[in-house]
């Protein structure tokens, strides 16, 4: 007896499209961006090449895509986190353990935004380096909260400089976490923390340079 013919199932375009941008996140999180193609994600699907370009139009756009959810979801974390504080002085650790926390529920969103095989330039590039503006840019404001109130104004570009050098902290921090995994990922935000915060209440101690200047 003749094996009945197998029966596909039409999606809907949205949900087609919404089931392509699952696996090539999977695939994308786990592989980097330059070891995935069109193909691989065309055969994770079930679905032809050319209706993979019909969708999103080249891997860039693709991985924009898939960009997209990652980069949202961790900065709305980091944002939510920082402006959620109780106390002003306790947004940048707040900020800090929301990051901590983020990675270690989901991992392949870090994977996908700070995949370190993504091209140096293009708009993949601007787009990666747009959403890790808006993270330094909480890290900015949760750090100016550490310098008293009269004070802020005069240490803006310090803060920016020292919260460059917080999120590489947090960066570094959190792959030497996700490749070791030595201590528990919460255990991780605490011992940055507990190192950046005495720093912070140091510089905000110093003295200001402009009191006492004569006006120009």
């Amino acid at each position: 007896m003749d094996a009945a013919p197998v029966t596909r199932t039409r999606l809907p375009r949205a949900e087609r499209m919404e089931q392509t941008l699952t696996a090539a996140h999977a695939l994308f999180a786990e592989r980097g961006f330059t070891a995935v193609t069109m193909d691989d994600v065309a055969a994770a699907v079930g679905v032809t090449k050319p209706l993979l370009y019909n969708y999103f139009g080249n891997k860039e756009r693709l991985y924009l895509a898939c960009l997209e959810q990652s980069a949202n979801a961790l900065v709305s974390t980091v944002v939510d986190a920082v402006a959620a504080a109780d106390r002003p002085a306790d947004a940048l650790g707040d900020g800090i353990r929301a990051f901590f926390d983020f990675v270690e529920q989901d991992r392949s969103s870090w994977a996908v935004l700070f995949d370190e095989t993504l091209p140096a330039n293009g708009e993949i590039a601007d787009q990666v380096a747009q959403y890790r503006e808006q993270i330094l840019d909480a890290v900015a404001s949760a750090s100016l909260q550490q310098f008293p109130a009269d004070r802020r104004e005069q240490v803006r570009v310090e803060t920016e400089a020292l919260s460059t050098a917080i999120l590489g902290a947090v960066e570094a921090l959190t792959r030497w976490w996700l490749r070791t995994e030595a201590i528990p990922a919460h255990y991780a935000a605490e011992l940055l923390i507990a190192t950046i915060q005495p720093g912070l209440r140091q510089v905000s101690e110093l003295p200001d340079t402009t009191a006492g200047e004569p006006n120009p």
